[in-house]
């Protein structure tokens, strides 16, 4: 596994990592969590994947919505939008409500070659180095992955 970016790495005891999955990413969720769960990540690592269905939040929500609903319920969101046009996207909302202490949204940089066995692998590895070291992360308003 790679380590942590940054050599002020510390392990945080992590309680469970709550990952909200966005609409665009449903499908693969289900692949991602289950090839995490086939390498015994979970074992060390509580992770918990929750749909907007879960927890009734309309599909059609706008990311304001979202974002705001994730870190009110400290989820990180885990995501492939990348819009960054408009006065409710992703980017924009990021950039005007985001602080120190904000979770960072995950996305996943190119959800086109997900289907690749390494490409995902990479995409695991990266996503438990940030549930590992999420502290570090905290205000970074996004995270690319792998």
């Amino acid at each position: 596994m790679a380590k942590a970016a940054s050599p002020k790495s510390q392990e945080t005891s992590i309680e469970l990592m709550i990952f909200l999955i966005d609409q665009n990413l449903e499908g693969y969720a289900e692949i991602l969590l289950g090839a995490i769960a086939s390498k015994g990540w979970l074992d060390l690592i509580p992770i918990q994947f929750i749909t907007f269905a879960e927890i009734e939040l309309a599909p059609n929500s706008t990311d304001r919505v979202v974002w705001r609903y994730a870190q009110r319920h400290k989820m990180i969101l885990l995501t492939a939008n990348r819009r960054m046009k408009g006065r409710d996207s992703l980017e924009q909302v990021m950039r005007e409500e985001n602080n120190s202490t904000s979770l960072p949204v995950i996305t996943i940089a190119n959800l086109i070659r997900f289907d690749e066995r390494d490409y995902r692998e990479e995409c695991i590895e990266r996503l438990i180095e940030l549930s590992m070291y999420i502290d570090n992360y905290l205000g970074s308003r996004r995270v690319f992955i792998p």
